[in-house]
């Protein structure tokens, strides 16, 4: 199966300081890819590279065959969700009419249709929030708004989604639903990318690790294969045990 993304030797920086150096990467439909790293390692500034709304970049940043500063913001949001780790409404919207903004890479005219109606009804229900829809999303808590936000980029129904820190403000609960909910999308035909600071939720979920350092890519592969106790002792500088959970899974127990 072809990639979605294809990246080589792509490097980015914030003036003289380089945030993504060199990296290498192919992002393919159909796959959960965690991306883990320290802070300051690049993981954000490397989704906003993807994302589209970082740049001038060096090297290729190639998604479906183009290079990514050469997509129309308008089609690129048709087929590519990005959820940053924090989301500022300054207007009293409600929470539905945030997610119903998810549609607006579909729209042809001033009305809703039959089509975006259905598709912000489903990503209500999916990510639990039809409960406070009619709620102002300001007065929802920083897990409801959360939630709310990763509802309207489900309702922009993407090929790729990104996600920066998705569980930031979540609850044991939901970070959980969450996680299994990304992972049905990817099993549905979906490209999941997530940068977490948890490394067992990644582990867990993830069908592709992705570790990076000092704005470098310095594993990837299975999780089984990348989440050793020598990484995270030489990347993280935390000593672990690593065990295997039920399921197979390795997971990473700290101190």
């Amino acid at each position: 199966m072809s990639p979605l993304f294809d990246i080589r030797g792509l490097s980015f920086s914030y003036g003289e300081r380089l945030a993504v150096d060199g990296v290498d990467l192919e992002i393919r439909p159909a796959e959960m890819l965690g991306i883990v790293g320290p802070n300051g390692a690049g993981k954000s500034s490397l989704m906003g590279v993807l994302a589209g709304v970082r740049s001038p970049y060096e090297g290729a940043c190639l998604f479906d065959g183009r290079q990514i500063v050469e997509w129309n913001r308008r089609a690129l949001a048709r087929r590519v969700a990005f959820i940053p780790q924090s989301l500022r409404l300054e207007f009293p919207f409600t929470a539905e009419q945030v997610v119903f903004m998810g549609r607006t890479p579909h729209c042809r005219g001033l009305f809703e249709t039959a089509a975006d109606r259905a598709a912000v009804e489903r990503a209500l229900q999916l990510t639990d929030t039809a409960q406070f829809a009619e709620r102002p999303f300001g007065e929802l808590s920083g897990g409801e708004r959360q939630r709310v936000v990763l509802a309207s980029a489900l309702a922009q129904e993407p090929e790729v989604l990104l996600l920066d820190e998705p569980t930031t403000f979540l609850d044991l609960k939901h970070q959980l639903a969450l996680y299994g909910l990304l992972r049905n999308l990817a099993r549905q035909g979906k490209a999941v990318v997530a940068v977490t600071h948890d490394l067992n939720l990644a582990a867990t979920y993830s069908d592709r690790l992705i570790v990076m350092a000092c704005g470098q890519k310095v594993a990837d592969g299975p999780p089984d294969q990348v989440l050793r106790a020598e990484m995270v002792r030489r990347v993280f500088g935390a000593d672990v045990e690593i065990i295997r959970t039920a399921a197979g899974r390795p997971w990473a127990v700290y101190g």
